[in-house]
């Protein structure tokens, strides 16, 4: 239970973040999907999940937990890193990208550290 909560607290802190980045930068949230990106996204949000799906999970459920928390964030680096790019090439004029940069490094900086904050909140 107090999982879920720490889980649930943690996408609503991201959430507030994502909202203040974008307010701060004075960006206007625009989807890929109303660009000329649309096709490339697809794709690639498929491939990106083809891959872990059938080539990174396996390994990482065979190893060890430490293991696991570099799969999270090899995953995060992909997906995230990956929409970072298509908003910089297809959402011209617009400072998204960077909103979306800093989500992701904050979101890095924070699996770096899982241990701690699940030693801190004794999950």
């Amino acid at each position: 239970m107090e999982l879920l909560i720490f889980i649930i607290i943690l996408f609503i802190l991201f959430f507030l973040l994502e909202k203040i980045v974008n307010k701060l930068l004075g960006v206007k949230k625009q989807k890929i999907s109303e660009t000329p990106g649309k096709k490339i996204d697809r794709w690639g949000r498929g491939i990106i999940a083809v891959v872990h799906i059938c080539i990174a999970i396996p390994y990482f459920v065979i190893n060890n937990n430490i293991s696991l928390k570099w799969y999270f964030i090899i995953l995060l680096i992909f997906t995230i890193g990956f929409q970072a790019i298509l908003e910089w090439k297809y959402i011209k004029n617009s400072r998204q990208y960077a909103s979306t940069l800093i989500i992701l490094i904050v979101g890095l900086i924070f699996m770096f550290n899982i241990e701690f904050f699940i030693r801190v909140f004794s999950l």
